[in-house]
């Protein structure tokens, strides 16, 4: 043993001591309460950023302290290794992706061991084996079964030089990432999960999450937006008589048509696109029906299917054809931010309002998207916001419907009136609240039959499939005789061919010479296989299950497994997987609830969200040049240190500044530690001097703080996660251990230093495993229970409060903790430097707070 504080020489060594033993392997049958630990996985980018030292840090906090307290822990790695960054380096490297991949695992996996974290690597996981996405395909079988996936046209972003589908990501400016062509929007065939139908459960069970911080459940409310409004149904009498061919509609929509095509229905909930000489109709969805009267314009959705009816021989036709393909190179964010310029087109047709018939123009516009609503909105410019702005820039009508009740509103409006109050310019309905006046309304045209009570979510069904070859194939073929079928469970997994062209062009799955033919399992003739891929956010919707069951072969969890460890106790990671990731797993978890696989319908007990690891005061990125590399910080200074600075420098769900000199002073401490166990260590001989806490003051004082920096990390770490204080409260034990004089006793000084050791054990795994051997043990310090606190310990004989003399502090006065308000007035008036100062003076009133101060009033 060297008395120099080495964390190389230590870190190495525990490790593989730790890997041998077994130390952090599950433990299955066990009398003892469970606890699932789990970090959110990484994708194997090849290396760790400070990022990832945090996540990973705070969870083995977590793991480590519950093990010791009693509980059997679940605390699993795995690899979510599907995804565009392989498929790039494939194409930049001419390389398969999967040396890519599993050659970035080697990497990641190497620096975690070095940072020390108590993982089970026997249940490590990889997206990308077989073994794993075998099972995806399973699970992607079992929504098919239940009716939750589907296939239909949806748009998608076409690259027209590279002849591929791009994720959004991959648009920049409106162009492709590689060759900077101009990018379309194109309909394909899609698949898509009917997370709709879980909408409401979604949205409901978010009540159910005590242990989630509310502005993740108030993303996801927001996410799914459920709205309780009305559907407004107005005719089209202007397209009376007319009718679009399906060619014409796919054609303004987007889609690439030709001869003998099967393009999508034209036809939507939203619009009524009957034979010719009936009146069409389109609805529009309204949480607003008390402004039904102050309409004074409609508009649809460039996408929208009566949008070539609307403009065909109209003024405006050409513009808004070009309109309309400007914007198939924006995205939806592009178009519908609150920064983005609103731009509209009249399409020289109108609509007739349901209650008063007045004609309504009908506009195009970039803000209304198809996918949302009915892809069809009414402008009430003088009560909506958004509205008046649009209004204002194109000249159109502002009506007022809803009148202040105190003070009249300025005429002409010079804002939207978006309060409440009565309507005015309303027919029947003047005078009412605008609030009573909504059911009213909407009762109205419900009874006309021109609008219906409904419910509008903002959340639409989950697109999973992708045009690209590193991901989960769906297990899907197309026979000419018998259409769509599921390739049947026995013969999953559907391997990823590797006789595939990676150069950029066209989904490389189609490029294989032995991949896309294959036979139909129902009747023997020729099929062709199904080349989209599986979005890589289904491999992470079940990948927890997994943990609980890794090496099964037969299915993807056993249900006593899974029921042995779900739900996750404490899930950690970043905030920006707050809404996808999170709202698909609790998706996931419902299905597989339904489907008796799993007996909980929430994946997640509690969650914590870490912050964001700042230099200067910035994101690290090595385009700031402000990149602090997990291996530079272990390299000189050991895991320990950058754990202990990452834990202290600020609690977990907070920004963290990176600090050198922070980092300096956690290494500093640890020295400290150190050679404070060192020069202790004979106290830990075979002849032990019994504990005599009252031996002295001395004693008793270090008696006291060892209990109250038990209890102080305790409830800390156990119960708040503030790991700052906690180790923070260590650092002032281990300054009055430092202090502590060398006549005093020495079973009270060993049980302090011995304390140290255990309560540092889970923020610093190395250096307390080499001091818990320094200081004469055989085993792990890992496997060691929890110290307990003693609350007589803590209980204080004497107190020291402030006296202070008209509000101004005079003097402190050390009296007893359970001494009466009179016996502190008397003996705060006693004390000498303060009899002193009152000294010609005469006491009006003594206050006395309870072990605080004393304030002597006196003139």
């Amino acid at each position: 043993m060297n008395e120099q504080y080495n964390p190389k020489a230590i870190e190495h060594k525990w490790q593989a001591f730790w890997e041998e033993k077994g130390v952090d392997r599950t433990r299955e049958a066990s009398d003892r309460p469970k606890f699932y630990a789990l970090e959110q996985f990484p994708y194997p980018s090849g290396k760790l950023h400070m990022g990832h030292m945090r996540v990973y840090s705070i969870g083995d906090v977590v793991a480590r302290f519950k093990r010791m307290n009693g509980y059997r822990v679940l605390h699993p790695m795995g690899w979510d290794a599907f995804g565009m960054p392989a498929e790039n380096a494939a194409i930049q490297n001419k390389a398969q992706p999967a040396k890519w991949t599993l050659d970035n695992i080697a990497q990641m996996r190497a620096q975690q061991k070095q940072l020390g974290v108590s993982y089970d690597w026997a249940r490590e996981i990889t997206t990308c084996e077989p073994d794993y996405y075998k099972f995806t395909q399973w699970l992607f079988l079992l929504f098919y079964e239940r009716g939750l996936a589907y296939r239909k046209k949806a748009a998608v972003n076409w690259c027209p030089s590279c002849h591929t589908v791009l994720a959004n990501e991959q648009v920049e400016d409106g162009l492709c990432w590689r060759c900077e062509s101009v990018v379309e929007k194109k309909e394909l065939e899609q698949w898509f999960f009917r997370i709709t139908e879980y909408a409401d459960r979604l949205l409901d069970d978010l009540d159910r999450l005590d242990g989630w911080p509310e502005k993740v459940k108030l993303m996801q409310r927001n996410w799914i937006g459920r709205s309780y409004g009305t559907e407004v149904t107005f005719t089209l009498p202007d397209l009376a008589g007319t009718k679009g061919s399906d060619a014409e509609v796919a054609k303004v929509a987007g889609a690439d048509v030709g001869e003998g095509a099967n393009v999508v229905d034209a036809v939507d909930a939203s619009a009524s696109t009957s034979d010719a000489g009936d009146v069409p109709t389109v609805s529009v969805f309204t949480t607003r029906p008390d402004t039904l009267f102050g309409v004074t314009y409609m508009v649809v959705a460039p996408e929208h299917p009566l949008v070539e009816r609307l403009i065909r021989g109209k003024q405006n036709e050409q513009k808004i054809r070009d309109f309309i393909a400007e914007l198939r190179t924006k995205s939806e964010i592009d178009r519908t931010s609150a920064e983005a310029e609103k731009i509209g087109y009249f399409t020289g047709s109108y609509a007739v309002h349901p209650l008063t018939g007045e004609r309504i123009p009908v506009w195009v516009a970039n803000y209304v998207l198809m996918d949302y609503g009915t892809g069809a909105v009414m402008g009430v410019p003088a009560h909506d916001e958004r509205d008046f702005a649009f209004a204002t820039t194109y000249g159109l009508p502002v009506k007022k419907v809803i009148e202040r009740t105190i003070e009249p509103l300025p005429e002409p409006l010079t804002e939207a009136f978006v309060e409440d109050g009565v309507l005015v310019n309303s027919g029947d309905f003047n005078g009412l609240p605008n609030r009573d006046a909504m059911e009213k309304i909407s009762a109205t045209l419900v009874a006309e039959g021109k609008g219906k009570q409904t419910i509008s979510y903002r959340l639409r069904d989950w697109l999973v499939s992708r045009q690209r070859y590193w991901g989960a194939p769906i297990p899907i073929v197309y026979c000419d005789s018998c259409g769509v079928v599921p390739v049947p469970k026995e013969q999953l997994p559907v391997l990823l061919p590797e006789d595939v062209q990676f150069d950029g062009h066209s989904n490389p799955l189609t490029t294989s010479p032995t991949y896309a033919q294959t036979t139909c399992p129902q009747c023997g003739g020729k099929a062709r296989r199904e080349t989209d891929t599986m979005d890589t956010f289904i491999d992470s919707s079940w990948y927890f299950l997994r943990f609980a069951d890794p090496h099964n072969t037969e299915l993807p969890f056993a249900k006593e497994k899974a029921d042995q460890w779900m739900a996750v106790d404490e899930y950690i990671g970043g905030v920006e997987h707050a809404i996808l990731h999170m709202l698909y797993s609790r998706f996931f978890t419902k299905v597989l609830y339904d489907a008796g696989m799993v007996s909980v319908e929430e994946p997640f007990q509690s969650l914590l969200t870490q912050g964001m690891v700042l230099k200067d005061g910035a994101k690290m990125s090595k385009s700031k040049g402000n990149v602090v590399s997990p291996n530079e910080i272990v390299e000189k200074y050991g895991a320990d240190t950058g754990r202990l600075f990452i834990l202290f420098a600020a609690p977990p769900e907070r920004d963290l500044e990176w600090n050198d000199a922070g980092v300096e002073g956690a290494y500093r401490f640890l020295n400290r530690v150190w050679r404070m166990v060192y020069r202790n260590r004979d106290l830990f001989g075979t002849e032990q001097a019994a504990v005599r806490a009252n031996a002295c003051p001395d004693s008793k004082a270090l008696h006291r703080t060892m209990h109250y920096t038990v209890k102080k990390v305790t409830e800390d770490v156990g119960e708040r996660y503030h790991f700052n204080t906690a180790i923070s409260a260590v650092m002032e034990l281990v300054n009055a251990i430092n202090s502590y004089p060398e006549t005093a006793d020495r079973g009270t000084l060993r049980e302090a230093v011995k304390h140290v050791v255990m309560l540092l054990a889970p923020f610093t795994p190395h250096i307390a495993e080499e001091l818990w051997q320094v200081i004469g043990h055989t085993d792990s310090v890992h496997e060691q229970n929890w110290p307990a606190y003693d609350e007589a310990a803590l209980a204080v004989d004497e107190v020291e409060i402030a006296v202070q003399i008209n509000g101004k502090v005079r003097g402190k006065l050390v009296i007893p903790a359970a001494a009466e308000r009179q016996e502190v007035e008397e003996m705060a008036l006693a004390e000498a430097k303060i009899k002193e100062q009152l000294a010609g003076k005469t006491v009006r009133k003594v206050i006395v707070v309870p072990k605080k101060l004393v304030n002597i009033v006196a003139k």
